[in-house]
């Protein structure tokens, strides 16, 4: 079944009515599939969250069967994926960074996995601080979610909130426990 835009957008009096995406629009295009991260952002609580969460068991297989430059590889490419699949998406729902499009999440939470060191404790951490600054959004983050549109719009502000959460996670290891605190 595919979804056409009176689907998405009929025509009324004002605005168009707000589209729900369900599993019949993620079906209809693979890169509504991808930009939703395989149903993940269909959730109707924390979508983001939900496709964060996705991301755990993409590193426990990608790490078991890839070599570090193979996993490195593939999260690049699963960036410029994504720029294509959020981009696409996100004019087929005439919203660009509609909240169910998690891939963004996934990918960049992907790339904060490999950095942090294989332990539950690091991990959930990462989980914490990466939610964190993908929800406040603080500067520079928040400048560059609102003024890069499209699909790279939509992947680069994940990835900045990567970047921060690698930055809190290495300080803490460098400062806090190098002076054995804890």
């Amino acid at each position: 079944m595919t979804i056409s835009e009176s689907d998405i957008h009929s025509p009324s009096s004002g605005s168009p009515p707000p589209f729900r995406p369900n599993v019949d629009f993620l079906y209809s295009h693979p890169a509504y599939m991808i930009a939703f991260s395989g149903g993940a952002g269909l959730s109707p609580i924390a979508p983001g969250t939900v496709g964060t969460l996705v991301a755990f068991p993409l590193f426990s297989l990608f790490n078991h069967y890839l070599s570090p430059f193979y996993f490195l590889l593939l999260i690049d490419i699963l960036f410029i994926i994504g720029i294509w699949a959020c981009g696409l998406t996100g004019k087929a729902l005439r919203e660009p960074d509609h909240s169910g499009m998690v891939w963004d999440e996934t990918v960049a939470f992907l790339l904060v996995l490999y950095f942090t060191p294989d332990h539950w404790a690091w991990q959930l951490a990462a989980f914490a601080l990466f939610r964190l600054f993908d929800i406040v959004k603080p500067q520079p983050i928040r400048y560059y979610d609102r003024h890069i549109k499209g699909g790279f719009g939509v992947m680069f502000d994940d990835l900045l909130a990567a970047f921060f959460t690698l930055l809190c996670l290495s300080g803490w290891k460098a400062w806090v426990l190098s002076e054995g605190y804890f």
